[in-house]
């Protein structure tokens, strides 16, 4: 008997897209022993033909026609790689409607309309799956729907920012500041050009929005992402945190509380002794707990060509295995519940608290006062040495307090004539 042929459209020959073709390639031998078919991909949708011919085996499979793919009944399967919003969602919204089934790394795209995605692909009984839109090579979103489905989540945290674990490694290991480790990740090419969304947590905030949506069965979206970058992170508070035993990772956290859903991005202290604690450059690492598994921890590589390709072409594999038997469409949505997203400034958090004073008798008292006076209390505190300029350091550690009570304890500190300048607030996880 002959082997069963797959067809498939690639749409994207970039740094993802040119991994997922060297794997599927790769893996053309063992294709037909794991998948009982071979994947063949038949179209690639390219801007520029002439410079993708260098990259494929075989130039004819190249197109710029959208149209060319779609209308091609042989091809199941669209493996969109392209990023972005627009054209990719057209795209794929097209390509299930036509009865085609999707695979897709596209973070921002789901993040921000992955309702109408996922229920057009229940709609049309087609497979829908992003595995590589959350921590590149690390299996995260099949775990969560299918190996702990038994479980009711509580807490989905962790590092899934490869550029800003690798900035942060970089300052907490060998001392240096923010804009140096940039200028370093960006040489070495961790960082892009314009690295945004990456330091300002844009990125992160995305990926937590699918995490959150999918842990706890209720639609997040990114808009309900609270969401802080590490630009303002120094070496100075790298140092005062290594004093009080913790480190300094950007972190996202989602929460399943009786009060509704907390979920963020921002960098935060976490003891060294915590497993993420130990998580360095650009490796990702995701944290789950749940009530009957308890902890559980993904770990690898977050990005990258390679280590994503390999979570497009497990999501290919599925698809096959599905078509073979017939069982396309069998985990759709899973956001079956309505539970409200908690107000940010009703999150409870540590913090840490780092200013510079005047060195006078009566100042540590007045602001003690205001933390007082605004239901804010103190678990840790360091003063440091008188500076030349006749200013002195004080640096705090809060117990769980209300985001709003600290922030208002803010708003007083920053208008007293004794406060010079409050450089560094940062939650303590």
């Amino acid at each position: 008997m002959s082997t069963k042929k797959i067809q498939a459209a690639l749409l994207g020959l970039g740094t993802v897209g040119g991994g997922a073709y060297k794997v599927l390639q790769s893996q053309k031998e063992e294709m037909e022993n794991k998948l009982g078919a071979v994947v063949e991909i038949k179209r690639i949708l390219v801007r520029n033909l002439e410079k993708a011919a260098k990259k494929v085996e075989d130039p004819s499979v190249l197109t710029d026609s959208w149209e060319q793919i779609l209308q091609d009944p042989d091809i199941q399967i669209v493996i969109e790689l392209m990023g972005g919003l627009e054209p990719a969602k057209t795209y794929i919204l097209a390509a299930l409607r036509a009865g085609k089934h999707v695979v897709t790394a596209n973070k921002d795209l789901l993040a921000e309309h992955g309702k109408e995605l996922m229920d057009t692909a229940k709609e049309m009984g087609c497979d829908l799956l992003f595995e590589a839109a959350v921590g590149g090579g690390i299996p995260i979103i099949r775990p969560l729907k299918q190996c702990l489905a038994g479980n009711k989540i509580r807490e989905v945290m962790g590092i899934v920012n490869g550029t800003t674990n690798y900035i942060l490694t970089k300052m907490t290991q060998e001392g240096m500041e923010f804009q140096e480790a940039l200028a370093e990740a960006t040489r070495l090419g961790y960082a892009e050009s314009d690295p945004t969304a990456d330091i300002q947590g844009l990125d992160a905030g995305r990926k937590m929005a699918i995490l959150a949506s999918i842990a706890f069965n209720s639609r997040v979206t990114f808009a309900d992402v609270t969401t802080e970058g590490i630009t303002k992170i120094s070496a100075k508070d790298i140092q005062y945190a290594r004093e009080l035993g913790c480190v300094i990772k950007l972190l996202g956290v989602a929460k399943n509380t009786p009060e509704g859903i907390e979920v963020g991005v921002s960098p935060m202290l976490i003891p060294q002794s915590h497993p993420l604690a130990a998580v360095n450059d650009s490796y990702n690492a995701i944290f789950v707990v749940g009530d009957a598994v308890q902890d559980a921890m993904f770990f690898g590589r977050g990005a990258g060509e390679m280590p994503t390709a390999s979570a497009v072409v497990g999501d290919v594999f599925d698809v096959v295995r599905n078509i073979m038997h017939n069982c396309c469409g069998r985990i759709s949505c899973t956001c079956y519940k309505e539970i409200p997203i908690k107000r940010p400034e009703a999150v409870k958090n540590k913090y840490f608290l780092r200013m510079r004073v005047e060195n006078r008798c009566g100042v540590l008292a007045s602001v003690a006062q205001v933390f007082a006076g605004n239901r804010v209390s103190i678990s840790q505190m360091i003063q440091t040495q008188v500076k030349a300029d006749g200013q002195a350091e004080l640096v705090f550690i809060t117990d769980q307090v209300e985001a709003q009570y600290f922030q208002d304890s803010l708003t007083v500190l920053n208008s007293m004539s004794m406060v010079y300048k409050i450089p560094t607030v940062i939650r303590v996880y």
